[in-house]
């Protein structure tokens, strides 16, 4: 039978347990094969067999308190993630059969699970106003009474109790039911539920003031959560407000304005100076400066000609333009980050792993511990009950695991967004974790630390001017695509070309013409050689530029040595800088090319780094291989395509690319605005999430330790021992979220 992906929003979800009680519920739903949820994307993925009824399961996880939109299944996924990617460094590869259903199966509503939040059940979406949301009136309404039943108890004081337990159950009773529906779906050890039995615990021991308390701080600590998770996922959602909703399209001669979602490939886009572009497209007439800082990060404006890319959301500077457009809103370059990056927020990183699997354990363990504790010291040594039940029933608050499983994939998610907002890609936590272990970098040269287009260098005139030469050469040139034409003609813009007749390229050699009825030839070393005798002089300074990795073309004039141009591809201008940032990192640096070791080891001198030339694509994939043999962890940059066998068998690929499919598709992770020095960026930016993981781990358990100490010696109580879980988490993820201030 087939297997089929299917993907869907669940809103209200701020933590890795949320997460849990989603994933058992949804696993209860018959035809369901595989589940995979992530808190910090707001993302459900399920595998199943085409047999499920989205709109029970979207009831069941609503009696969760959680919203799953069965309205606004996201395209299946299929091959989508993992099918694309160059290596296999844990993606998610699903070699089922690959069907395009559509899985809205008319479900064009939310699920049925009702409007909970007016009853405080839901834990509700917070993407609009939060003192609007269901938690923040029921936080409100339980501070509310706890603050009456203060002053019931100071003017009545033996209605005190009656008051307490009234604002206890305002706060609890919601609590209550998501912990009996948690454990009624399959996740009976989860926050709630240490919630629920340590209220109700402290009011049979008659501490119903801290018990009412507790939950009040407990639910402040939700919303605080929910707005720390709502603003990390909203980053990166924010960059389609970049792209414009309305935009101006010619047709037939006539300009009419269109919603920019209903853009077509093949229509013609006007965008006037100030405008920000509303769809992918080829720039069709017109010419001017571009900004694309808000995809690439690229703060200085690119210029742009007939011909040119350019990507929705970015920014026209001073010319009126005409684009085709080439995308669609749906797949658009900021669609497909927006995507991509989502796709790598539900993708866990072997530590974020790790405590998962830990955190499974660790809530039984803690129920186990707060019952020993209860108990052991009165039945064992005579202790007064009513203490150590009390010490126990702390200690279960201790111990909550929420801040400790969200302190992983809070800054995993907030770093995957800052570099998406940074023009850097990665595809998944495991890829941010492996990228900033890296300790070789082998990048591929044309294209990659170079321009990828030749340039004239030099232009050496024997008895004609510098300008006379070039434009004989142009001349020559004209109306020719090979890249070496191109670039003269590049250079001889502005100069007068002379007429040429009886133009005609001679096949291998270069090409030939007459000019004011001279004969003028233009070709390699070789084919002049065949013609000419060259003076040693001459040879001498041929040698001298091709000892400096450039390719050499001779002008003659009725066979006569006129001149010489020289070209070549040059590197970045921030290609020196970059290898410098890696070299600052401890980082090693190396070029793979299949180019002439002469012209590789030019570049590669300029640049300060080694050099290995006349690869072919095997020969690229073997020397990463046996870097890796000898214990190296490699990152191989290149352009996604050539370097593609040696991509996948780098421990992480890197596409270089301003936007294309290849760049955000292939590798495991790409730069949007190919620039050598982010390869360094990207590294730093890996390792400071890994410091972030290693403080917030470091936070929950130390606030947890402190305050275990603190009770059982007798120090504080119930309700400063929230401030172990929900405290603590809401410290873990404001400092997570730091991240999304990450400039690199």
């Amino acid at each position: 039978m087939e297997e089929i992906k299917s993907r869907f929003r669940v809103e209200g979800m701020d933590c890795a347990s949320c997460a849990l009680k989603v994933d058992k519920a949804a696993r209860r739903v018959d035809g369901v094969r595989e589940v995979s949820v992530s808190a910090t994307a707001g993302t459900m993925v399920i595998t199943h067999d085409g047999t499920v009824d989205f709109v029970k399961m979207g009831a069941l996880i609503g009696s969760l308190g959680y919203r799953m939109e069965t309205g606004k299944a996201d395209r299946p996924t299929h091959h989508e993630a993992a099918g694309n990617c160059a290596s296999g460094h844990d993606h998610d590869h699903n070699h089922n059969h690959n069907h395009n259903h559509d899985h809205d199966h008319d479900h064009d509503r939310k699920s049925d699970q009702g409007d909970h939040d007016s009853h405080g059940h839901s834990h509700g979406p917070l993407d609009g106003v939060w003192w609007k949301s269901g938690k923040a009136r029921l936080a409100a309404i339980a501070g509310a009474g706890v603050i009456l039943a203060y002053g019931v108890g100071h003017v009545l004081p033996a209605y005190a109790n009656p008051a307490f337990m009234l604002a206890l159950a305002v706060g609890l009773a919601p609590i209550a039911l998501r912990a009996f529906q948690a454990a009624r779906y399959g996740t009976p050890f989860s926050i709630e539920t240490l919630m629920t039995i340590a209220a109700v615990g402290a009011v049979l021991i008659g501490a119903s003031e801290e018990a009412a308390m507790v939950v009040f701080l407990f639910l402040i600590g939700e919303l605080l959560e929910g707005i720390a998770a709502t603003r990390a996922r909203n980053s990166i959602r924010a960059l389609s407000d970049l792209v414009p909703k309305v935009a101006r399209v010619e047709t037939d001669g006539a300009v009419k304005e269109l919603p920019a979602a209903d853009l077509m490939p093949g229509m013609m886009l006007l965008a006037r100076p100030g405008d920000r572009i509303a769809a992918d497209g080829t720039i069709f007439t017109g010419e001017g400066e571009i900004s694309e800082a808000p995809v690439t990060g690229e703060s200085v404006p690119v210029r742009k000609g007939p011909g040119d890319p350019v990507f929705a959301g970015t920014i026209n500077g001073d010319a009126a333009l005409k684009i085709t457009v080439t995308a669609t809103a749906a797949d658009n370059t900021i669609a497909r980050v927006i995507r991509l990056v989502e796709e790598a927020q539900e993708s866990k990183a072997p530590m974020e792993r790790f405590i998962d699997r830990f955190s499974r354990y660790y809530t039984p363990g803690i129920l186990a511990l707060g019952a020993l504790v209860a108990l052991l010291p009165p039945l064992l040594f005579g202790a007064d009950w009513s203490q150590w039940i009390y010490k126990g029933l702390a200690l279960l608050l201790i111990g909550c695991p929420c801040a400790l499983v969200i302190s992983t994939p809070a800054a995993i998610a907030a770093a995957l967004s800052a570099g998406a907002r940074n023009g850097l890609l990665l595809k998944g936590g495991a890829v941010l974790e492996a990228i900033g272990r890296v300790d070789t970098v082998a990048f591929d040269k044309t294209g990659t630390l170079t321009e990828g287009k030749p340039v004239v260098t030099d232009i050496l005139a024997v008895d004609q001017t510098e300008d006379e030469v070039l434009s004989l050469a142009a001349a020559l040139e004209t109306g020719s695509s090979h890249p070496l034409a191109r670039a003269i003609l590049d250079r001889a813009g502005g100069l007068a070309l002379p007429a040429v007749s009886d133009n005609r390229a001679i096949g291998g050699r270069g090409v030939e013409g007459t000019v004011s009825g001279r004969t003028v030839f233009l070709g390699s070393l070789k084919a002049i050689e065949e013609r000419i005798t060259l003076s040693s002089d001459a040879r001498s300074r041929i040698a001298s530029l091709n000892g400096e990795g450039k390719t050499v073309s001779l002008l003659l004039i009725d066979d006569r040595l006129a001149g010489v141009i020289a070209l070549r591809d040059e590197p970045r201008d921030d290609a020196r800088a970059g290898i410098r940032a890696l070299d600052a990192l401890g980082i090693r640096s190396l070029m793979l090319t299949g180019d002439n070791y002469l012209t590789a080891a030019a570049v590669g001198s300029a640049l300060g780094m080694d050099v290995k030339a006349e690869l072919l694509p095997q020969d690229k994939q073997q020397i990463v291989s046996a870097l890796k043999g000898e214990g190296c962890r490699v990152a191989k940059v290149g352009d996604g395509i050539n370097d593609a066998p040696a991509l996948a068998a780098a421990d992480v690929g890197i596409a270089m690319g301003g936007g294309t499919d290849v760049a955000l598709e292939t590798a495991d992770a790409a730069i949007l605005n190919s620039r050598v020095t982010d390869v360094a960026r990207m590294i730093r930016l890996s390792r400071a999430a890994m410091r972030n993981i290693h403080q917030n781990i470091a936070l929950a358990l130390g606030l947890k330790g402190v305050f275990l100490v603190t009770t059982l010696i007798g120090i504080t109580g119930l309700w400063p021992a929230i401030l172990a879980d929900t405290g603590a988490t809401v410290l873990v993820t404001f400092n997570a979220l730091r991240l999304l201030r990450w400039r690199g």
